[in-house]
């Protein structure tokens, strides 16, 4: 059986081995563990090498079918863009055609061509993951409209799961609310936590862009300390966002309570996590944040924008809290916790009890049903 995946994710070749992303490649060796020969497709580089955050695939028989980034993102790009669409159609097609079963990692351009030259093989088994916002209320770029309409149609595609995040009242019989999952069923383990009157410890995991709004982090920081509050805060990520973080850290003198630890590998997430009480997470777009369902697992409470199914997630606010982004208002729910440390604890467990239902064990049970 030959197993084809079209992604956006930008892979790097080193050593014989193909890698990318950390979480995402987690996920697709689950799936490839299914399948005799697998084929990606996806944009490869060789000029760099991996990172702590990069894992390679773990399967023996892999072919790589490498297409240049693409992008819309500018008018130079669109047209760099529209003169390699034939190329890359003609791959996807041979790919498709080669294939037993055809996987797309949508949103994104790769997943958008796919989604369209998906219509011309009606017959073969097919799986999409839709990694990102499916709630239709939400404000959406139109590529990933586009994408949306094109997976919920079932006319246009046949024989395909669409895996989406979340319970949505509009899907179509092609939907499936799915999860992902990033530890196993030996990884429950106890959590003990300082208490949060000796100090309060702050966590933000993920990208350092302007959408996850990471400077509000330590904005938060600042209003903690100023009012006399012991608190540190841990950064695991990488981006643009950090110099704005910086300045802003040296303006305000907060150089002894805040830590950079860059793209780091699972293990340090883990061990932040264990140690961090809240999780500050303010993203305006997300699928289903790993950095949340991560943070519950080991107890450190999020605090959080209600994207997408984080208010599922969370259980409309049973088992963590739901703002709007405003500092202060972030800064007296933390205040209430440390005047309350049961109060804390209580979600704090809660939050535990909800995330560790979702196992790798779970999740490689639920991709079983879907070959």
């Amino acid at each position: 059986m030959r197993f084809l995946v079209l992604t956006h994710v930008l892979h790097k070749s080193n050593d014989g081995k193909y890698y990318g992303y950390g979480p995402y490649v987690r996920e697709m060796n689950i799936w490839f563990r299914y399948f005799d020969d697998i084929i990606v497709f996806a944009p490869l580089t060789t000029a760099e090498p991996p990172n702590k955050i990069d894992i390679p695939y773990a399967h023996n028989s892999i072919t790589f079918l490498q297409i240049p980034p693409i992008d819309i993102l500018s008018p130079r790009a669109v047209i760099r863009s529209i003169a390699l669409l034939p190329l890359i159609t003609f791959k996807i097609l041979k790919g498709m055609t080669r294939a037993d079963h055809i996987h797309l990692r949508c949103p994104g351009n790769v997943g958008l061509i796919g989604s369209i030259v998906q219509i011309l093989f009606p017959k073969k088994k097919k799986t999409a993951k839709y990694a990102s916002n499916w709630d239709w209320n939400s404000r959406q770029p139109w590529s990933y409209r586009l994408q949306q309409c094109l997976l919920r149609n079932t006319f246009l595609t046949r024989n395909m799961t669409a895996l989406v995040y979340g319970e949505w009242p509009d899907r179509t019989k092609n939907i499936k609310p799915f999860f992902t999952a990033s530890y196993s069923e030996i990884e429950r383990l106890p959590v003990h936590k300082t208490p949060l009157n000796e100090g309060v410890q702050l966590a933000f995991i993920g990208t350092l862009t302007r959408n996850k709004n990471p400077l509000d982090c330590s904005k938060v920081l600042f209003a903690l300390t100023s009012t006399g509050i012991n608190a540190t805060l841990t950064y695991c990520g990488d981006g643009p966002e950090q110099q704005n973080i910086e300045e802003f850290i040296d303006g305000h003198r907060l150089h002894d309570k805040v830590k950079f630890l860059g793209n780091v590998d699972s293990e340090t997430v883990k061990k932040v996590l264990q140690e961090a009480h809240f999780l500050i997470f303010l993203s305006r777009s997300e699928g289903w944040p790993k950095a949340i369902s991560e943070a519950m697992w080991w107890g450190c409470l999020p605090i959080t924008t209600a994207v997408s199914c984080v208010p599922q997630m969370l259980g409309n606010s049973e088992r963590g809290e739901l703002v709007n982004g405003e500092i202060t208002g972030i800064t007296s729910l933390i205040e209430g916790y440390i005047a309350d440390q049961n109060s804390f604890n209580s979600k704090s467990g809660k939050a535990m009890d909800w995330s560790r239902e979702y196992t790798t064990e779970r999740f490689e049970k639920e991709i079983q049903k879907l070959l």
